[in-house]
């Protein structure tokens, strides 16, 4: 008798159940996956944009120390157009304004040289603004809708979960709260990859707003070069140079 009764136990006895991210998703059948498969793309699509602004940011932002180095010291603005290397943003500027000074002529004596190329050389301006931020809209909605898109995987998850458990008709804490553990997982995985994308969408959007403010600055100067004939340009403080010596204070007279 207490044989059998020991063998029923045994019998009854749970078996061991495998935890962890892969058993989870075998387990949460295909909206699990489905889900999981999205954040994966969301994760890469993130890492994918934000090198990618990153190499086009650094690139705009070390040719702008480069104008700021040695462009204001040649002659003339042409002179200094073609020493700046083609098809970037500042070459871009300056050709565009060059173009519409010439083409001013065109326009009748209704519009006004100064007005019309700051107008073109805005516009140029806008175009590189536009380019650069191509892609942090992706990033903004990978950090607003990913929590709630791993929120979508655990409700499913705990709702299979729940399910099966009935179905097995065993309710105890250890049958319950191993699958609703794994369904967490999503909610996690949504925090991970929204986390990141929130992060490198300020940040690139910071640099954007650095490089449009050193942007702006060089349009207003290659306009007072263009209206005053290179009369008024901004002054390059050379490196190294010394500076002027304080002056010291007169001896007290007795």
């Amino acid at each position: 008798m207490l044989i059998q009764i020991a063998a029923a136990a045994a019998g009854a006895a749970p078996k061991g159940a495998e935890y962890g991210l892969l058993p989870a998703l075998r387990d949460g059948g295909a909206v699990t996956i489905a889900t999981f498969s999205i954040m994966v793309l969301m994760s890469i699509g993130t890492l994918f944009i934000f090198f990618v602004k990153l190499y086009e940011q650094q690139k705009v932002l070390s040719q702008g120390q480069k104008i700021r180095a040695s462009f204001w010291n040649h002659s003339s603005l042409a002179e200094a157009a073609a020493k700046v290397e083609k098809d970037t943003p500042y070459r871009q500027i300056v050709d565009d304004g060059l173009r519409a000074q010439e083409q001013h002529t065109l326009l009748g004596d209704a519009q006004d040289q100064h007005d019309w190329t700051l107008i073109v050389m805005t516009r140029a301006k806008a175009a590189i603004e536009s380019k650069l931020k191509g892609g942090l809209s992706f990033l903004a909605t990978v950090g607003s809708t990913a929590p709630f898109v791993g929120l979508f995987g655990t409700v499913m998850g705990i709702l299979s979960a729940l399910v099966k458990i009935g179905a097995a008709g065993q309710a105890s804490i250890d049958t319950v709260a191993g699958p609703v553990g794994e369904a967490l997982y999503m909610t996690a995985i949504g925090l991970g990859v929204a986390v990141p994308a929130v992060l490198a969408f300020n940040w690139l959007q910071a640099r954007n707003k650095q490089i449009s403010e050193e942007m702006t600055t060089f349009v207003n100067s290659v306009q007072a070069w263009m209206s005053s004939n290179g009369a008024v340009k901004p002054v390059i403080a050379r490196a190294g140079a010394a500076k002027p010596a304080a002056a010291k204070p007169a001896p007290a007279k007795a």
